[in-house]
């Protein structure tokens, strides 16, 4: 198997960007909640402030109109104190501070008609309101809005403390959701990149060996028996390079359009049978031997697709045949229990070493030590027949020392085996 070379560490290009553009989104609509907050609540303090200035005036004219309208001589306020001013304003335009301490009223207050409103008083913003009585005279009321003031810098101040704190806490979580969502894309990506160049690999050998086995027949006269030793090369190589390129392609296939819903029942033990039979004579030119496990008297019925079920069990015979050497023996064996079907394939080659098994339905992998006739693709193959068929691998050891691979499917009961294919 040939070496991979070192893998570089996983980019954090695009988790930085997923973090950047989740802080950006969750800053922008956490500006909109507090400017939306401080909107209400600012209204809020304005109506409760419009709502206090309307009752002292409805009070004031009140008293006035029974004839107890004194001059509300309250001590000065200072500014941002919320003070609250009275002033009288008579038919003829004078104005009367009702209120100790009251600043000149704002000339623009003895023409204004809008009220409530807002304005400025002695430096500082007040809420007005205004009552006409029947004689024509008007009083008017102002109230500090330094209370609302006041509450808002509270609130864009408590802003300001949290916001880095939790625009902080977003892009570390959205960091790591990101770092963790790229991580299987890069790796896809990866082995995508390392497919390429594995199976770029696996098909220029064959060409190679073609080409020079043609360059070499086209250089020099040969006898006819030499001409047919390099097209039997030639042959061979070919065979080996449609072989890879039926694989890839079975591969692409298979992965580019949904498996079919698995309605189909099978006879896993008829499927096996059939198979070996189809090995037969490579069995016989290799002097293996092998042994079909018919002992089991359950029916072996599942669900799948009988071409994949035949191209998996192939796959499995053939690497049994190959690894198990000349002379070897292979065995198959199909049981079934209650709710499980299993399909066992062994032999009494060298085996299968746990450090391989991580790798073992890798694409183009192949095992430590070995030489294979294969490019690595035939488990690969397998492995997608059983997942899409709901299958499950049990890969160990055969009591002869050699590789013993299983897969077991659920079972279908009996009055479920109408239209069965095998």
């Amino acid at each position: 198997m040939r070496a991979t070379a070192r893998r570089a560490p996983i980019s954090l290009g695009p988790a930085l960007r997923v973090a950047m553009v989740a802080t950006v989104a969750v800053a922008a609509l956490y500006t909109v909640i507090v400017a939306v907050l401080l909107t209400i609540v600012s209204q809020k303090l304005i109506r409760d402030t419009d709502a206090r200035v309307r009752g002292q005036l409805a009070e004031h004219h009140q008293a006035a109109a029974e004839g107890n309208a004194t001059s509300t001589k309250l001590g000065a306020h200072d500014a941002d104190d919320a003070p609250v001013y009275m002033w009288r304003v008579a038919r003829d335009g004078s104005v009367t501070a009702l209120t100790a301490g009251a600043p000149q009223l704002p000339v623009a207050m003895l023409t204004a008609r809008a009220f409530p409103r807002t304005d400025s008083l002695a430096g500082s913003t007040f809420r007005f309101g205004e009552i006409t009585g029947a004689d024509g005279t008007r009083l008017l009321a102002a109230e500090s809005l330094a209370q609302e003031r006041h509450v808002r810098s509270v609130l864009l101040a408590g802003t300001l403390i949290v916001s880095p704190i939790l625009l902080a806490g977003v892009f570390a979580s959205a960091f790591g959701i990101g770092w963790q969502a790229s991580k299987p894309v890069e790796l896809a990506r990866r082995k995508q990149l390392e497919f390429t160049a594995d199976a770029s690999h696996e098909l220029r050998t064959p060409l190679t060996v073609i080409q020079a086995e043609v360059g070499l027949a086209l250089a020099a006269d040969r006898t006819v028996e030499g001409y047919r030793e390099a097209l039997k090369r030639i042959s061979d190589e070919s065979l080996r390079l449609r072989k890879i390129v039926e694989d890839l392609l079975w591969l692409a296939r298979f992965e580019s359009e949904p498996p079919p819903p698995q309605t189909e029942l099978v006879d896993v033990m008829s499927v096996a049978r059939q198979c070996a039979e189809r090995f037969e004579p490579i069995i016989q030119s290799r002097g293996v031997r092998l042994e079909i496990d018919t002992s089991g008297v359950d029916p072996t019925y599942i669900a799948a697709a009988p071409e994949w079920l035949d191209r998996l069990v192939g796959v499995l015979l053939d690497n049994a045949i190959r690894y198990s050497g000349p002379h070897g023996q292979v065995s198959i064996r199909v049981g079934s229990t209650s709710g499980q079907v299993a399909l066992t394939v062994s032999d009494n080659g060298p085996g299968i070493a746990a450090a391989d098994h991580a790798k073992l339905f890798d694409r183009f992998h192949r095992i430590d030590g070995t030489t294979g006739e294969g490019a690595g693709l035939g488990l690969a193959i397998a492995d997608a027949v059983v997942r899409s068929t709901n299958g499950r691998w049990t890969v160990g050891t055969s009591p002869s020392g050699g590789a013993s691979m299983t897969v077991s499917w659920p079972r279908r009961r009996a009055h479920q085996t109408e239209g069965i294919r095998v």
